[in-house]
């Protein structure tokens, strides 16, 4: 039994600690052969994850490179874009964005001239709705930064009618899509946005430190990213320091020395969800989710996640009562080889293709035995 329900944090699938040790295995070996052989080989298996992304994401080709995280993935873009796209505008982003960008984005917008606008949630609810955020969109917004799905209620937004309004508004659109790529398919070729910034953790089931930022062909030929270096060049080994330009590709987004170990060991994951299929992994984690919310309405327990499935991720938040100690549910569960986590009192649930449904009885019995039982004694 796998009682693995952290999905929305790292991500696992069959064999990953065999075929993650190999594919390091086999770096190891090249990079500490006594030759001149390891910065092509590094170089060609960075470009295999830069291109297992591109059809992962069904993206232009030369639109894609790597970034250490999503932080620094945005950090990239905005500074890169041209004075005009954000002085003096509006920078929207909504109240459930992942946290580290809306620091980031407050720390900049004194810099780069923005005001920073966030959409704020409804009293009482867990996402701030579509419509919440297309009626903050008006032709003033520089730019809007769009969460696919919220990493704390598990809200899938409609992409393609958020993109629709940016466009006739004005704006660059850019997409967050960590908390769901992987689990509920996206595409840049069905639903054009300006810009993408992810991490290859969660669904895809990678290490840290392999992000990616993608940028539509029509904006990247405007940027001129402030965060460069010898790799934002055509040919990285033009050393005339009078001579730099810029990569006419998302090259022009490299800088120093690119990191190749975080690409190494996320390519194993990269390819088993391209071999498994992303409908397939959905499907899967559907009939286990469905099966913890039924769970959770017929006992009474907060969902924080919509019911709707097509409007939900990968993962299910369930409201803990009041009474009860979030820190002390994950232990109980993690003494019955359950492992979750909780964000306040949101426990979070992402059961993926090694948890099993003997995990998911086992998982609702002991929600019961905690949460139930104090839900009966207090009516």
């Amino acid at each position: 039994m796998s009682g693995y329900f952290l999905y929305h944090s790292i991500g696992t699938f069959p064999g990953k600690a065999e075929r993650m040790a190999a594919a390091l295995a086999e770096f190891s070996v090249i990079w500490s052969a006594e030759d001149d052989s390891q910065w092509p080989a590094a170089l060609a298996a960075r470009q295999r994850f830069i291109d297992a992304w591109t059809r992962l994401i069904e993206a232009p080709q030369g639109t894609l490179t790597t970034a250490e995280n999503v932080t620094v993935a945005l950090y990239s873009l905005i500074g890169g874009l041209p004075a005009e796209s954000l002085a003096g505008k509006r920078l929207l982003v909504a109240g459930d964005c992942f946290p580290s960008l809306h620091f980031l984005l407050a720390g900049l917008a004194e810099r780069f001239g923005f005001t920073l606008d966030t959409v704020p949630l409804r009293p009482g609810e867990s996402w701030v709705r579509d419509e919440d955020f297309i009626a903050h969109w008006q032709g003033d917004v520089g730019l809007a930064l769009i969460t696919f799905v919220t990493s704390t209620a598990s809200h899938r937004c409609d992409v393609g009618r958020l993109a629709a309004h940016g466009r006739a508004m004005g704006s660059i659109v850019g997409v967050d899509i960590t908390q769901g790529i992987g689990v509920a398919p996206f595409s840049v070729a069905a639903t054009p946005v300006d810009f993408v910034v992810s991490t290859s953790l969660k669904w895809l089931c990678g290490s840290s430190g392999a992000g990616i930022l993608q940028v539509g062909s029509e904006l990247l030929a405007t940027c001129r990213p402030e965060l460069r270096g010898w790799f934002s060049q055509p040919n990285p080994f033009s050393w005339d320091l009078d001579a730099f330009t810029y990569a006419d590709d998302a090259r022009r987004f490299d800088h120093g020395t690119p990191a190749i170990l975080a690409s190494v060991a996320s390519l194993p994951g990269l390819e088993w969800v391209e071999q498994t299929g992303v409908d397939a992994i959905r499907a899967q984690n559907a009939t286990l989710v469905e099966r913890i919310i039924g769970a959770a309405l017929e006992n009474g327990w907060a969902v924080r996640s919509p019911l709707d499935a097509a409007e939900r991720g990968g993962s299910v938040m369930l409201g803990l009562p009041q009474g009860v100690e979030p820190a002390k549910i994950v232990a109980a569960l993690r003494n019955d080889q359950l492992y979750c986590d909780a964000r306040g009192t949101t426990l979070r649930l992402s059961p993926g293709m090694v948890t099993t449904e003997a995990a998911v009885d086992v998982l609702i019995a002991r929600l019961t035995e905690h949460i139930g039982l104090r839900h009966r004694r207090a009516s």
